[in-house]
């Protein structure tokens, strides 16, 4: 059961420089329900490290201080 799921895991790999959507984790107190937005970005990757965590700063340069896990970011494409 575990081979037929890992071969169709794909493997995401991102480098500094590339621009990203960051998932909204968090419920805002202002949320539109299922009309809420699902996504927050554009994010430019920062920095990487192994075991899938990214840092993150905003298109003005301000980093964010804390790190992203992989699972919680996909690729933007302008």
């Amino acid at each position: 059961m575990a081979r037929a799921f890992n071969a169709r895991v794909r493997h995401r790999e991102f480098s500094p420089g590339y621009l990203v959507l960051r998932k909204v984790l968090h419920v805002t107190p202002d949320s539109r329900g299922k009309f809420s937005y699902k996504y927050d970005g554009p994010f430019v990757v920062k920095e990487t490290f192994s075991r899938g965590a990214v840092i993150l700063s905003d298109m003005d340069g301000t980093e964010n201080a804390l790190p992203v896990n992989v699972d919680a970011i996909k690729k933007y494409y302008p």
